[in-house]
């Protein structure tokens, strides 16, 4: 999921859109909430920017 986050991203949709996207298929189709995502994606970031300058 955060992979497909990020590409998403990539292609400069906002936060909501991705979350709509971003759908786990199981009994009933449930995704992130927005927050979640926008969690992921900020995590990412700062774990990419903590490897940049190590």
């Amino acid at each position: 999921m955060p992979s497909m986050a990020l590409y998403l991203r990539e292609q400069e949709m906002n936060v909501r859109d991705i979350a709509k996207r971003l759908v786990i298929t199981s009994e009933t189709k449930k995704g992130p909430s927005p927050d979640t995502v926008m969690r992921m994606l900020r995590d990412h970031d700062d774990q990419a920017a903590a490897a940049a300058s190590a």
